[in-house]
């Protein structure tokens, strides 16, 4: 099978996923809070962005991308999704090690199926560990030397956590941390036999980093499992005591006011501009409209931006609007859940090639270049 015919977008793939994995976890994967403007809002913004093409000037397009003091193979990477492992049973691995063979970046979640100690050496020491932020001092400090340990040598403060969301598409789904095997839940699970017998292989899915630091059998929620019970809304004294505890590159996730981002400019190796995929405030702007006006207020701060992102196309546009580097989530997964590990390759493989392509047209040797294109 020629997937290049069968699948040519990453729309291909998230329609194939949907079609594979249970209803449960898709709203789980697809969804975002409230009416999910924000979550819209995102791919709508990036449709306002034109790029100018030139002719009658060929050029070899040059995809490595410096961030952070590294040489990526493309300017993309692989962003935190918790509970990956509900997605696809042992997507942490997968992920990582896609990642790993395509030089790219992995970042590993916190509330992931999988602990850094088992997906960090699939990452060739270059995993990035996304941190949703103790409220224990000694808790933060044991997961930062786990995942320092692990191979991970960069941070990520996710900083938009301050209360919880509601994703009302979880709640009626009614899909619970830990997953309770309801017979709703077992009914839709019969519907997708192939995730069904992947997942009794590997066992029900949990927040497995945790386990170290369960004290309670207090009952799961949607917003009630015990990541939610154990971390804080971090404040600037935190990300203060972050800095001084990891000893490499750190980037605070979640920014996208102007004032946020010379705050935060000072302690960070690279700031994050990101709405959080509309899962966090149904109100936020996407972070396509905020990147502008946060690289004029941080010229000399690398920028890393998401949201939305379906295409190579909207990856220059990102970079064209200030962006440095771009990271996608759902893309992967969507890959995953629909043709196993290869989905993640070929994921990555239709955001290479569409990057060509349009450099192509662009008439542009580097990515950073398009930022001479913008319209």
């Amino acid at each position: 099978m020629d997937l290049d015919d069968r699948y040519p977008a990453l729309s291909d793939l998230a329609h194939a996923a949907k079609r594979r994995v249970p209803r449960f976890v898709w709203e789980y994967l697809d969804s975002a809070t409230g009416d999910e403007a924000s979550k819209h809002a995102n791919p709508q913004a990036l449709d306002q962005v034109t790029l100018v093409p030139r002719v009658l000037s060929v050029q070899t397009a040059n995809l490595t991308t410096r961030l952070i003091g590294r040489d990526w193979s493309l300017p993309f990477g692989i962003a935190p999704v918790g509970m990956s492992g509900l997605i696809w049973p042992g997507a942490e691995v997968a992920l990582a090690q896609a990642a790993t063979k395509a030089n790219i970046p992995y970042s590993l979640s916190t509330v992931a199926a999988a602990t850094p100690e088992i997906v960090g050496p699939h990452t060739d020491g270059r995993g990035w560990f996304q941190l949703y932020p103790p409220r224990d001092p000694a808790i933060r400090r044991d997961m930062l030397a786990r995942a320092k340990d692990s191979g991970f040598n960069t941070l990520i403060l996710t900083a938009d956590v301050g209360t919880p969301s509601r994703r009302e598409r979880q709640r009626r789904a009614r899909l619970t941390n830990p997953m309770r095997l309801t017979p709703n839940i077992v009914a839709e699970a019969a519907l997708a036999p192939a995730w069904s017998l992947a997942t009794l292989r590997a066992g029900v899915p949990r927040l497995r980093t945790f386990d170290k630091y369960a004290d309670d059998d207090a009952p799961g929620g949607t917003t009630g499992h015990i990541g939610y019970r154990l971390r804080t809304a971090p404040d600037l004294d935190y990300l203060k005591a972050l800095r001084d505890e990891w000893d490499g590159a750190l980037i605070v996730k979640g920014i996208l006011h102007t004032e946020d981002a010379r705050t935060v400019a000072p302690l960070a190796d690279a700031i994050w501009v990101s709405n959080h995929g509309g899962r966090q405030f149904e109100a936020a702007p996407a972070a396509a409209t905020q990147l502008p006006a946060i690289r004029a207020a941080c010229p000399d701060t690398p920028l890393i931006a998401d949201g939305g992102v379906r295409s190579g196309t909207d990856i220059l546009r990102l970079i064209a609007l200030g962006a440095d580097f771009v990271m996608l989530g759902r893309a992967f997964h969507h890959g995953l859940a629909a043709l196993g590990p290869k989905g993640i390759d070929h994921a990555i493989h239709i955001l290479r090639k569409g990057l060509i392509a349009d450099m192509g047209q662009l008439a542009i040797a580097t990515p950073l270049q398009v930022r001479n294109r913008l319209k």
